[in-house]
């Protein structure tokens, strides 16, 4: 394999364990004031009304962040086509999640770009890795 591709591997694991933090704070520990400051949730009340939407995006997260992984374990034991597939799809939903994260306000931009720069680079890498492969 490549290093262009190593370096998307290894990007795209890197993003499965933001995605698997982001999990931790949306699934269990929404109601901490450490998350509340983190997601701007102003009050407990604010907290508790919101933690079952809050739970369940936690688990999209986990789940694309599996996704990535476990297409990464896939590359790593001889088979690309489906690895490949996982890494593409779920870096890409992240990405994708986090360019509607930066659209809905300026206030989320940090946020966006913490989730969606690794699967940006993990795209990229893929793709380069892909136009040089012998």
């Amino acid at each position: 394999m490549s290093a262009l591709l190593v370096i998307s591997c290894v990007c795209a694991v890197l993003a499965g364990l933001v995605h698997v933090y982001i999990f931790f704070l949306e699934s269990v520990a929404w109601t901490s004031p450490r998350v509340r400051k983190i997601f701007g949730i102003a009050s407990d009340a604010e907290a508790r009304a919101t933690r079952s939407l809050a739970f369940n995006q936690g688990f999209y997260n986990l789940f694309l962040a599996i996704g990535a992984v476990l297409g990464v374990v896939f590359v790593a034991t001889g088979n690309p086509a489906t690895g490949w597939t996982l890494v593409v799809f779920a870096t890409a939903s992240m990405l994708a999640a986090a360019v509607i994260l930066a659209g809905t306000g300026r206030r989320y931009l940090n946020s966006a770009f913490a989730q969606g720069s690794l699967p940006l680079i993990t795209l990229l890498f893929a793709f380069l890795g892909s136009m040089f492969a012998n």
